[in-house]
């Protein structure tokens, strides 16, 4: 993916549909409108899973807590969400099989009440899969819990119940969907910010105004449809369109850590049912690393929400009583937090409570918004979406989306029954050490090959020693996968700065000599980038703008 031949586009051409969002629902709805044959435009402001969309618990699923709640407020919303949310699951993982794996999860259980209760309750999540079903759940005894989780705490466990869900590196699949749906026609570029929308003389949306952030350049995109997907933000593009609008949403943010790999086994996740206040606490491997968070803590809208110290502390405070294994502050490698936009209910007394299915809104000028949801129905919002502005539009599309079934990049050519095939072709042919080349393959795919001919032509060093990512990862991400600025690099196209900061900071130098090789940066250029870079991953807010190049 070129951004300057998609930037050309932008500039020429006229679009049927114009997304405003690189989020996980903005790249799906530009890669379902462009299966349909729909001219498709997408700008995003940030980079692709810049916000959202890269801070999630990493788990495609159904949603055992929506379920509950479902069966205990006999909510049919919250029961179709759960629903649907099990299909899409079994969806992502047969398009993207290189980014999306089923997991077991272990459920322990210290109160013998509690054993028919998440017995029955997890069959039930069996059944409204189907046939879509990872694996069965199951009850098992203490002993086994211990053997699959061995620093579980022993202490009056009475057993435990073990469920399958998928799990995904969110900002890769994010990026995939921009690559797929550019692939498939549809002109995207991020680091593109809208900064007006444009009405026709009868008061009709007709297109955008728009600010290249990287050079300065603005110009105009003309559409016949606008859809807003810009997650936690929609309400700034709302009032865009009318300054008198009223906010839609209401903000939850979900906090994570990472700690060393040692906590928890390499194949199976945990969730803690109980908090003191009532959430649930998951536990789970995580790029050879375990990710532990927790979701629904209200939260206030910002460009760079942070992990306050008291919400890490939460964290480690709860995995204490679960561990045999003290974990304390200076275990902690990496940090985040996300936030999750829901659909505003004054009547809702938390955002736990808040539901989170997707709703489409229509303005009196023709602006389409979506918001709501949650990753693991993404598809389905878009094909929702996409629906909404055909009839917006009064489009024809001579087909209807492909998306159900449409292999994503990296996916095209590899299935997990080819999986070892690439793995030993990876390591015979390329030279590659085993943990790299299981890493290359799931990482990116069949496209995995690319990356490795780039590292035989002299960058097959690694950017971190404790980590397998490659310079040769940095160089096709800015060749194959839009990346522009070392945050792009190292959050989103690699995932090291999620999985250690430190080892990122060290990266950094490095990275920015490979990006600045690859577009022709000035020293001037590398030092902004280098400070950019380094105020984002100390987490300093407000997040910097992107540097202009050339400056």
């Amino acid at each position: 993916m070129n951004r300057e031949d998609h930037i050309a586009r932008l500039k020429r051409d006229d679009f049927d549909l114009l997304v405003i969002g690189g989020g996980a629902t903005g790249t799906g709805i530009a890669l379902d409108a462009a299966t349909r044959h729909l001219k498709v435009a997408l700008v995003e402001r940030d980079d692709f899973a810049a916000g959202t969309s890269s801070r999630s618990t990493k788990l495609i699923h159904g949603g055992v807590r929506y379920l509950e709640q479902a069966v205990k407020r006999l909510d049919r919303g919250q029961f179709n969400l759960v629903r649907d949310a099990l299909a899409e699951r079994a969806t992502l993982v047969e398009i993207a099989p290189h980014l999306a794996q089923p997991l077991p999860i272990v459920t322990p259980l210290y109160n013998p009440l509690q054993v028919p209760y998440f017995t029955a309750g997890l069959k039930l999540y069996d059944l409204l899969a189907g046939r879509a079903n990872l694996a069965p759940s199951r009850f098992i005894t203490a002993q086994e819990a211990c053997d699959r989780v061995p620093l579980l705490n022993p202490k009056n466990l009475c057993g435990a119940v073990i469920y399958y869900d998928g799990q995904f590196d969110d900002a890769r699949m994010n990026v995939t969907l921009a690559l797929t749906a550019a692939e498939e026609g549809a002109a995207i570029a991020n680091h593109v910010t809208v900064t007006g929308l444009q009405k026709d003389t009868t008061g009709r949306l007709c297109g955008a105004t728009v600010r290249d952030n990287l050079t300065g350049d603005t110009w105009a995109i003309a559409a016949k449809v606008i859809l807003n997907a810009t997650g936690p933000f929609c309400d700034a593009i709302r009032q865009l369109d009318d300054p008198a609008a009223a906010p839609v949403l209401r903000m939850s943010s979900g906090v994570h850590i990472v700690l060393d790999g040692k906590f928890a086994p390499p194949a199976t996740g945990l969730l803690i049912p109980e908090t003191e206040d009532g959430r649930l606490l998951f536990l789970l491997p995580w790029r050879d690393r375990v990710l532990a968070g927790t979701t629904d803590n209200p939260a206030e809208l910002t460009d760079h929400p942070q992990a306050t110290e008291g919400e890490i502390e939460y964290i480690l405070r709860h995995l204490r009583r679960y561990f045999a294994l003290p974990v304390d502050r200076s275990d902690v490698l990496a940090s985040w937090a996300g936030l999750r936009p829901l659909v505003a209910d004054p009547k809702a007394a938390d955002t736990a409570k808040l539901s989170r299915d997707h709703v489409i809104n229509r303005s009196a000028s023709g602006l389409l918004t979506i918001t709501g949801g949650k990753w693991t129905t993404y598809r389905k919002m878009a094909a929702d979406a996409v629906k909404v502005a055909i009839a917006e539009g009064g489009f024809n599309p001579d087909r209807a989306s492909q998306t159900a079934h449409l292999k994503l990049v990296g996916a095209k050519a590899y299935s997990p029954a080819d999986a070892a095939h690439l793995q030993s072709q990876l390591q015979t042919t390329y030279g590659l050490d085993a943990a790299t080349a299981h890493h290359l393959k799931r990482a990116y795919g069949d496209r995995a090959i690319v990356v490795a001919q780039i590292a035989q032509g002299g960058y097959g060093a690694k950017l971190a020693p404790q980590f397998t990512y490659l310079e040769a990862e940095v160089i096709y991400a800015v060749r194959h996968e839009a990346a522009c600025t070392p945050m792009d690099v190292l959050a989103r196209r690699t995932r090291l700065g999620f999985l250690d900061t430190a080892a990122t900071i060290a990266a950094l130098p490095r990275v920015v000599d490979l990006m600045g090789d690859e577009l022709h940066w000035s020293s001037r250029d590398r030092h902004a980038h280098t400070e950019a870079a380094i105020a984002y991953f100390q987490a300093t807010p407000p997040l910097p703008e992107p540097v202009p190049q050339g400056s």
